[in-house]
This record gives structure tokens, sequence and C-alpha cells, in this order.
């Protein structure tokens, strides 16, 4: 994650436990033009995570003022397993549910269904 407070207040880094690092299988299929990266962020698209080795290739995405839009440049589907998901996609189920806010304030959170689907 980058050392900002920008990465720092975003879900998918408190998702991922506060971790400086997060190791994945990285998508070497597509980049961002890094010449454009900061227009990108002026207009909301906030790059959290980029490689550690250059700092040039973008990892993470987070979109400003969205429930949960979160876009990574890795394989988080190699790790997670039904009762042990990965953060992007804990973040997915919990946003959908309508718990994704009490879950990174580290609130309980709904053991029924019924008071599940409600939220």
């Amino acid at each position: 994650f980058q050392a900002s407070d920008v990465a720092r207040r975003s879900a998918i880094y408190k998702l991922y436990g506060s971790a400086n690092e997060v190791h994945e299988r990285h998508r070497h299929r597509y980049e961002v033009n890094p010449e454009i990266v900061s227009e990108l962020e002026a207009k909301g698209m906030q790059f959290v995570g980029r490689d550690a080795e250059t700092g040039e290739r973008m990892e993470i995405l987070e979109l400003d003022n969205h429930p949960y839009f979160v876009g990574v440049q890795y394989h988080p589907e190699y790790l997670t397993r039904p009762l042990n998901p990965s953060p992007p996609f804990l973040g997915l189920l919990l946003a959908a549910s309508g718990q994704l806010d009490a879950y990174l304030k580290g609130e309980e959170l709904a053991d029924d269904a019924e008071t599940k689907l409600k939220m």
C-alpha cells in the first residue's frame, strides 16, 4: 500500500488488516500509464496500492464517494475459500449486505439471515 493518508483510509487497506504489503499473484495483462495517474486521482480514482519494486505499477484502486468500488491487478480468487474469502471478496459481500462500514469500524455484525437481508 502507498504510504499516504488516502491509502490508510481506504476500505481495502482496512480489509487487509492494515498490512503494509499484500502478497498476491500479479496479473500481467493490463497497466496504467504512470503519466496520467495524477489526472485520474484528481477525478476520484485513488491508486492505494502500487508495486513495491518501482512504485510505478498500479496494483489496487478505489473510487472516491462509492460504497465499494475496488479494482485489483492480481488474482484474489486464488486465495479465496468458501468460508474464508480474500479481502476484496469479503469487502464486496459486506458492502452488498450493508455491513461494510460496521465491519471496518470493528462493530458486531448481524448473525442471522433475516437481519442481514434488511441491512
